[in-house]
């Protein structure tokens, strides 16, 4: 019954051109509604849909508001019906992040449940039970061992370009991707030139979607004027808006290969950390960007934490260093004065009276400044603890011809500079940070 009640009401639906639907909508009654609604071919636009079933990874690369998040979670809510003993694996940058956007958000799991589909979502175990008896389990990049044992069916990664333990992350799923003869994995991205990103990319049984911003209709015009206004033809805006691939900037000071090469997982014991800070102009536009260092008693340099943070008053951005400066056990924070002067070191013991602060002046370009710095990398003399996307994509935009993105100023990356500046300088006599 409803399955000829469906193919009625799309045969009527498609008589209309689909800016008319909302008009032939309000006709039907609110069953014929559930109906259609319980449907998401009808919604969804190209690219929301696999082509096919006869693939392994179906990679959703596209613009931001493209309807990734949806199409994600349409597809895990499908699987679920079909295969009640199904186990999904939920992965994204962090627990917060998988919870608020691929189960709790507006296009995730819950919202997604058709009428009389009853669930189960335990937020504290992340446990998600379908009303056919499948679960999903939530794992984050931020702690890729949870995944080393697991086994499942199928799995949903969402904004994998972000991810901080990526390869680990991505390697102790597929091994964990075992049940049933044809186990699959839908990721849903916006694109960043990372290692991992390229060997998706080169995977055999991959099928692929690109899109952008602007192909989902759902979005108002004056939100896709707004985002076109600042972000056209932009480093940023290929990558954001048009879902793009963006490779690296001529003459960089830094690649995302040279990071790769010396990336690790966890730093050795440390005997010195130092934050940088570059502090913004005021709460609105540019971050407060703070990054945290460590040393070695080999002298190799550690990038332990990007804490930056955006649109917070000078009070905000100030407790936000402190705490940074406490969870590593910082003995110095390294804060640029071009902006402020000593109003920035007021700022800073505001919030900690005996924060030891060393305020530094910038009398060379940011390039000038930056080129030093990227000259320790390849000799491995500085290494990342982990993937920080935003500040990595600032050093790849820095060259001595100046910062090509993304954003208009590099606010991270100065944070970085600031601090390994300072670090790598022969080691002084110093007082420990104590914790807040």
């Amino acid at each position: 019954m409803r399955g000829a009640m469906l193919r009625a009401l799309v045969g009527q639906l498609a008589a209309y051109p689909r800016e008319e639907w909302p008009g032939a909508l309000k006709k039907l009654s609110e069953d014929e509604r559930r109906v259609l609604d319980d449907h998401w071919p009808i919604w969804a636009h190209d690219g929301q849909l696999p082509v096919g079933d006869d693939w392994t990874v179906w990679l959703i690369r596209a613009g931001r508001g493209f309807g990734k998040t949806r199409a994600g979670a349409e597809w895990v809510s499908a699987m679920a019906r079909a295969r009640p003993e199904a186990r999904i694996a939920l992965v994204g940058a962090t627990m917060d992040e998988v919870r608020a956007v691929m189960v709790e958000g507006a296009s995730g799991l819950i919202a997604l449940c058709r009428h009389g589909e009853h669930h189960e979502w335990r937020s504290g175990t992340g446990e998600f039970t379908f009303a056919s008896g499948a679960r999903a389990f939530v794992y984050s990049a931020e702690a890729p061992e949870k995944l080393r044992g697991p086994e499942h069916d199928v799995a949903w990664c969402d904004e994998l370009a972000k991810w901080r333990h990526a390869e680990a992350t991505w390697d102790n799923l597929m091994l964990g991707l075992r049940i049933g003869d044809r186990p699959q994995t839908v990721v849903t991205t916006t694109p960043r030139p990372t290692r991992l990103m390229r060997r998706i990319m080169a995977m055999p049984g991959l099928i692929e979607t690109r899109g952008r911003t602007s192909d989902n209709t759902n979005l108002s015009d004056t939100v896709q004027a707004t985002f076109h206004a600042q972000y056209a033809g932009t480093r940023l805006g290929r990558q954001e808006l048009e879902g793009d691939l963006v490779e690296e900037v001529a003459d960089a000071f830094w690649t995302r290969d040279l990071l790769d090469a010396h990336r690790v997982i966890a730093p050795p014991p440390l005997v010195r950390v130092v934050v940088g800070v570059d502090p913004p102009a005021g709460t609105k536009g540019d971050a407060c960007g703070i990054v945290a260092i460590g040393r070695c008693e080999g002298g190799i340099g550690y990038v332990l934490e990007d804490a930056s943070v955006r649109g917070m008053t000078p009070e905000g951005w100030a407790r936000a260093v402190a705490a940074c400066a406490a969870r590593h056990g910082a003995d110095r924070v390294v804060a640029e004065s071009n902006q402020g002067g000593a109003m920035v070191e007021s700022v800073l013991r505001s919030v900690w009276p005996d924060m030891p602060v060393k305020l530094a002046f910038a009398h060379q370009g940011k390039g000038a400044r930056a080129e030093p710095v990227s000259a320790l990398y390849p000799s491995g003399r500085i290494r990342h603890c982990g993937q920080w996307p935003e500040l990595e994509d600032e050093l790849c935009g820095l060259s001595p011809a100046g910062y090509d993105g993304p954003g208009r100023s590099p606010d991270r990356a100065d944070a970085l500079v600031w601090a390994a500046s300072f670090l790598m300088e022969p080691p002084k006599a110093v007082a420990s940070v104590r914790e807040l």
